[in-house]
């Protein structure tokens, strides 16, 4: 039987990875790195991976905006989500001392989600690519004066120890990941939707986007605007509502859209996930 390929950003022991290890457990499926986030999201486009499973956005600290940013770009559909809580450790070579620790690397996510706790031992912060890179690249490096902030998982896979858990600011620390696709997929028990649109840079124009869906009172569970790059001051707005595409309350809410916006986007459809 042929392997079923799931990509993600970063080295083994991200976060990623624990996310698409936990959906999925078959055997036969392997699971792929990425250093970008565009390789990753090329990847799917140009099917070396099957799926990939990207984060969206932090509870604490908000969205990853490169991930919003391809999901406009490309080809892509989101056909599933994660809900992953996430505990820091700060984790050094085995022949460091703790007190001479003076500098900290990991995703910029991560370093912020950590903030108060780093600024309390008073360590200088360096962005990394990715939280388990960070790790392996402590360990390549043999920097024994550095700390990365990563998973426990990423302390065994790269032989390191752990100087301390659960280092983050809040212990309700969740990232929200996204399984993205070639293929759009619409199955009866898909409850929730995204989609993305752009509108003119006028009053009221948000406005009557929003009325169509507090009409049908359907339940938008996020709106966020971004840059669309394209025109200054104009936006792509990111909005999850729930539902599925095929009650008439919702197909009629997104046609009606599709007709007064500048650009539209069906992102996906699929079934909401829980917070454990």
């Amino acid at each position: 039987m042929s392997s079923f390929r799931v990509g993600f950003q970063g080295e083994s022991g991200s976060y990623s990875e624990t996310s698409a290890s936990t959906k999925f457990p078959d055997p036969n499926c392997s699971f792929v790195p990425f250093k970008s986030f565009r390789e990753l999201f090329d990847a799917v486009e140009n099917s070396t991976v099957d799926l990939a499973v990207v984060p969206v956005e932090n509870s604490t600290e908000g969205s990853v905006n490169e991930t919003y940013d391809l999901l406009v770009e490309k080809p892509l559909f989101v056909i599933g989500e994660i809900y992953q809580k996430i505990h820091h450790c700060l984790i050094i070579n085995k022949n460091s001392s703790p007190e001479n620790i003076s500098v900290v690397y990991s995703h910029p996510q991560a370093l912020a989600q950590c903030r108060r706790y780093i600024q309390s031992r008073s360590l200088e912060s360096i962005p990394m690519y990715d939280t388990a890179g960070s790790v392996k690249f402590i360990k390549e490096t043999m920097k024994v004066n550095a700390a990365a902030i990563a998973s426990k998982r990423a302390a065994l896979i790269y032989d390191m120890s752990i100087m301390e858990e659960n280092i983050e600011d809040n212990c309700n620390n969740f990232t929200r990941f996204f399984i993205v696709s070639k293929r759009y997929e619409n199955g009866p028990n898909h409850d929730k939707i995204s989609i993305i649109f752009s509108i003119s840079h006028t009053p009221g124009s948000l406005y009557s986007i929003l009325k169509e869906f507090a009409l049908r009172k359907i339940n938008l569970t996020k709106i966020e605007s971004r840059p669309t790059k394209n025109i200054p001051w104009e936006y792509y707005f990111f909005v999850d509502l729930e539902g599925n595409t095929n009650e008439k309350r919702i197909s009629d809410s997104l046609s009606s859209i599709g007709n007064i916006v500048k650009s539209f986007k069906l992102l996906g459809s699929y079934k909401k996930a829980e917070i454990n």
